[in-house]
């Protein structure tokens, strides 16, 4: 048996090539590779030996010869291919170990020239590795590190792959060369070509928006049903999912994660991140229906749960703190779908073991103040399906401070409502359009959602908080986009409300405001809108 080993990440190469040397098989190798190899003691046959070419141009063409290939892709059960390979004195080549040049992580460095990026695409490794990849029934093609440890088990139980085996390489072989392709698809056709700046020290300008966008998306499982029962699904992630990210949580008791669980589970880890203090995020059908801080864990479900029990009932539930035995006690008092948090104590944990059926969700905070949306634990683009197209833009991760408000009004917020607007503006980013929250002393007091009409919307808040036998005098307000008319304004302030924020812009603002002075309250303007269809 031949293996053929040309790797870039010589992560553990070396310990994997003495497993197979010891079995036996013939090592061949390239450049730096087979140089690591022999100073090993390793005996190794460099493949220009084999071809009788030398490697040429800086190593651009090193494995592109008949030599290689037709090793690679001889069927082994076809006379007539058996017998050119013996016409050409060509061996076969049974095993391939190639990870490919880094690209990836050579564009992703800050100041990365347009050389760089370039040389950095591989050429011969791919093709090496689609050859061993199509004829799957006769090569083993390995193409990372963490497949060495099965590949050495079955060769040391029987001396050969298993055909089960084969086809995964070959098929995680594919899939990387997809990944390999469409990362350096969307690197070029986002570069801004400038010829006269053409240089060895060229960095180039790069679009937001790619000529093509080729997302790369690994599946995580497959779900029961989707939206609704007649409907399949499955989850997929990021083939590097952002930090602190749901899709890196570990489940840890529970049913099996639902398409609707998952989505709403999004929201409320999205909403439930962004605030630093202790905070709990309670959704249903994609909406909080609950948010607030407190000292604590228990301290924030407990606020929360106050804004709408009713909807609360086989909710989502989120916390950006430790769950403990006493926050534990009290929310198994009711029906939840599911509960993440950053990590759960052991007393929470064997309160929950009683709750069979609740989903338990860890899922590690990402550090706020990230340098990159990345770091921070978010996507850099949202996209949405539309009929034979998508839809991509940035995401919304503006963030208010409140050195960015502007008080529009006669009347002046507390610096207590001040800390509510901010914190009222930060849940209506997360409730579907058009949204209206009333907040007070760091809780949702009242949330509108989803509705055709924004007076619709602060309407229903109204009612909300009525049920909930909620008082929303001296409450603030977020809107999600700006009052068209004042009658939206009159609502809320009917209601209770002394303070408003919202974004700006309407062509009635003065209107509104001289509203605002009317009714004696304080508004400021964001000048951002938070829409979220």
């Amino acid at each position: 048996m031949n293996a053929l080993l040309s790797v870039s990440d010589k992560t553990g190469i070396v310990e994997f090539a003495q497993a197979l040397h010891a079995l036996g098989i013939k090592l061949l190798s390239t450049g730096g590779t087979a140089k690591l190899l022999a100073d090993k003691g390793l005996p190794v046959t460099e493949v220009a030996e084999v071809t009788q070419f030398p490697e040429m141009l800086d190593g651009r063409v090193k494995t592109l010869h008949p030599k290689v290939h037709g090793g690679l892709l001889a069927r082994r059960e076809l006379p007539e291919h058996m017998a050119a390979l013996k016409e050409h004195g060509i061996d076969t080549i049974d095993l391939l170990v190639v990870n490919l040049y880094p690209f990836e992580a050579t564009v992703a460095k800050a100041g990365c020239t347009l050389a760089d990026a370039i040389e950095n695409i591989d050429i011969g490794g791919p093709a090496m590795v689609r050859s061993a990849a199509k004829n799957w029934q006769d090569v083993g093609v390995i193409t990372s590190a963490d497949q060495y440890e099965a590949v050495l088990a079955e060769l040391k139980a029987g001396g050969k792959l298993s055909d089960k085996l084969r086809f995964a390489l070959s098929v995680a072989a594919f899939n990387r060369i997809a990944q390999y392709d469409g990362a350096i698809s969307d690197y070029l056709s986002s570069v801004t070509f400038e010829e006269e700046k053409l240089s060895e020290t060229y960095v180039p300008t790069r679009a937001q928006f790619p000529g093509q966008s080729n997302g790369i998306f690994t599946k995580v499982q497959d779900l029961r049903y989707g939206e609704n029962s007649h409907q399949q699904a499955a989850l997929y992630r990021d083939l590097h999912p952002a930090p602190g990210s749901l899709v890196t949580g570990v489940q840890l008791q529970g049913k099996e994660l639902s398409y609707n669980n998952i989505a709403d589970a999004d929201a409320a880890w999205e909403c439930v991140k962004s605030f630093e203090a202790a905070a709990c995020v309670i959704v249903k059908h994609a909406n909080p229906c609950g948010v607030a801080v407190g000292l604590d864990a228990l301290s924030a479900y407990s606020k929360a749960f106050q804004t709408d029990p009713t909807s609360a009932f086989g909710g989502i539930i989120a916390f950006n703190r430790v769950v403990d035995g006493q926050a534990a006690a009290q929310v198994s008092k009711q029906f939840v779908e599911v509960l993440m948090a950053p990590d759960f104590t052991a007393e929470a944990l064997e309160i929950f073991k009683a709750k069979a059926n609740v989903r338990l969700l860890k899922i590690a905070l990402p550090a706020h103040g990230g340098a990159t949306d990345w770091e921070r634990g978010r996507n850099a683009m949202d996209a949405k399906r539309i009929g034979s197209g998508l839809l991509l833009q940035t995401a919304d991760n503006h963030e208010l401070s409140l050195i960015d408000l502007k008080v529009v009004t006669q009347k002046q917020p507390t610096l207590e409502e001040m800390e509510d607007l901010l914190f009222a503006w930060k849940v209506a980013k997360y409730v579907k359009s058009n949204a209206i929250v009333f907040c007070k002393g760091g809780m949702t007091m009242g949330v509108g959602a989803g509705q055709m009409s924004r007076l619709d919307s602060a309407r229903i808040a109204s009612i909300k908080a009525g049920h909930a036998n909620l008082s929303l005098q001296g409450t603030v307000v977020a809107s999600d986009a700006f009052f068209p008319f004042r009658d939206g304004l009159d609502v809320v302030v009917d209601a209770g409300a002394t303070c408003v924020i919202q974004p700006g812009g309407s062509m009635r603002d003065n209107e509104v405001i001289d509203a605002a002075n009317e009714r004696g309250v304080a508004m400021v303007f964001s000048g951002v809108r938070h829409f979220r269809h």
